[in-house]
């Protein structure tokens, strides 16, 4: 524009440099000549032509104007009639038009602030631009996270949205190993998608193997102590990301979304489907998946996607196709070492003639027979306290399992839960313990299962509490009236009306008279 300002000085501009400036800037000759005269009135105009013309009295966005904005999640209208409320009472100048206001707001303020007002920072990190990490070899990082299903599955007539827990490997999209519990998930659940994502064996392979480095997000149970030892037994490095970074482990966040988009939304029970009427809710006649349907359909969902599914980053290459074309070595690691691994240290124990006790509980083998009195190491899968690993406490050599003595039966643990159950909705304080029971995570599709074991000593001792008192306790003296004495016996008056005379009486038989 500089330079046809000068030419038209010169008197040397024809109407051919416009022409080619308007093809150039695709606008119509005659605002070619328009842009010439501001520029020839403020040469300022001629460096971004088509402008505005800017003046002292323009209205420019405030820092009232701002969190104005922010407390009305970006409704300009709504900012508008506050700032004429404001002026009313006399605390400000009066706004201008909601044109003016529109203007001076996508003028001064750009797209992600404009966002982060109305929707927080989450809504702003998507106007952001992100550095794309490199592909790397496969192994070399993998990224892991939990999931809440929006999907509600049937687990033991209850309604609940399981949690889905998974490694996938940064430069093939692979995943390597998944998890589903029907509640909240625990370290036992990063374990055991843990053990899934290493080992390379049916029904878990090809994928697998020891990564390099493992990406968490500050998770508790990814960082409890048991997962940590795991991980540094493996010699696995394990990467803490920042708070509020879903960014920085971009594949696996991705992967949640990819998931719900592609396999849940047309799963029945899906929570988040839009549903007719004032508000949101699952019709009562929907009948919901059960947990191991559901955890069946998640496996060949995953299947897919290893196998068939084309991930865009993989320029039309499925995750299995770019693991086969990738040459690097793969770390092995047997089962029975991986098992061991993955289990928490409880310490040294002496084995009696009972047994072992560990958590005032006696687990038992038949392996024992001929040992008591050595010194043993116990190892345990976090909340799975039904069995634990026992191993030579001096020379680390694994003896065998020992599983909890005296268990309780089926009907024992049945009826203790109703009385769980009486008992929290008499005190209702239970809520929180029940929101906490765990199920066992699983990687292969099976019948949810409650853990938490219970001897029958402990379920006899929770039923008779839960029972209050015995009968005997409460049964009333004076309810029966005792029988009436023979007629021979010289009995008070008062005390007479209080027997049954129709009861018959034993006789007892005479003492012996003393000699």
């Amino acid at each position: 524009m500089r330079r046809l300002l000068a030419l038209r000085q010169d008197q040397k501009l024809t109407t051919r440099h416009v022409r080619v400036m308007a093809k150039s800037l695709e606008v119509t000759e005659r605002t070619v000549w328009r842009w010439l005269a501001a520029a020839e009135r403020d040469e300022s105009a001629a460096a971004e032509p088509g402008a505005r013309a800017q003046s002292k009295d323009r209205f420019s966005v405030t820092p009232e104007v701002r969190r104005l904005l922010a407390l009305w999640k970006g409704n300009v209208a709504a900012v508008h009639r506050e700032l004429i409320a404001r002026a009313a009472r006399g605390e400000g100048e009066p706004p201008p038009s909601i044109p003016t206001l529109h203007r001076a707001i996508r003028r001064d303020l750009t797209p992600g602030e404009r966002a982060g007002l109305a929707g927080g920072e989450r809504a702003a990190r998507k106007h952001d631009v992100f550095l794309a990490r490199p592909r790397g070899w496969r192994n070399q990082v993998w990224e892991t996270d939990h999931m809440q299903a929006p999907v509600l599955v049937e687990v033991e007539g209850r309604a609940r949205r399981p949690w889905i827990t998974w490694f996938t490997d940064c430069a093939t999209n692979a995943i390597t190993g998944v998890a589903v519990t029907p509640v909240h998930p625990s370290r036992q659940s990063v374990l055991s998608a843990l053990r899934s994502a290493v080992l390379r064996e049916d029904p878990y392979g090809p994928f697998g193997g020891l990564p390099e480095k493992v990406r968490v997000d500050r998770g508790k149970d990814f960082l409890s102590k048991t997962v940590t030892a795991a991980f540094d037994l493996l010699d696995v490095t394990v990467e803490d990301l920042p708070a509020y970074t879903p960014h920085l482990k971009g594949t696996v966040e991705g992967l949640n979304r990819a998931v719900e988009s592609m396999f849940l939304a047309a799963l029945p029970g899906y929570a988040r489907q839009p549903r007719p009427g004032k508000r949101p809710s699952r019709p009562k006649d929907e009948a919901l998946l059960g947990f191991e349907e559901f955890t069946g359909r998640l496996l060949a969902w995953t299947q897919w996607w290893n196998t068939e599914h084309q991930p865009a980053p993989l320029r039309g290459k499925t995750p299995l196709e770019a693991w086969q074309d990738d040459p690097t070595p793969l770390r092995d690691v047997p089962a029975t070492d991986l098992w061991t691994f993955t289990l928490e240290d409880a310490g040294t124990r002496t084995l009696t003639t009972r047994g072992i006790r560990f958590n005032k509980r006696d687990y038992v083998g038949a392996w024992m027979t001929g040992q008591a009195g050595i010194q043993v190491r116990i190892r345990f899968m976090p909340h799975h306290d039904h069995r634990i690993e026992v191993y030579h406490a001096a020379t680390g050599r694994y003896l065998g399992p020992a599983d909890l003595a005296d268990q309780a039966t089926d009907e024992q643990i049945s009826a203790v839960r109703r009385a769980r159950a009486a008992r929290s909705r008499r005190l209702k304080k239970d809520l929180q313990a029940v929101q906490r029971e765990r199920y066992a995570a699983v990687n292969q599709p099976a019948a949810p299962q409650l853990l938490g074991a219970l001897t029958t000593a402990q379920a006899e001792a929770e039923l008779t509490q839960a029972a209050g008192t015995s009968l005997s306790d409460l049964a009333l003296p004076d309810l029966i009236p005792p029988a009436a004495p023979p007629a021979d016996w010289r009995t008070p008056p008062s005390l007479a009306t209080r027997t049954t005379a129709d009861r018959p009486v034993p006789i007892q038989p005479e003492p012996a008279p003393d000699n």
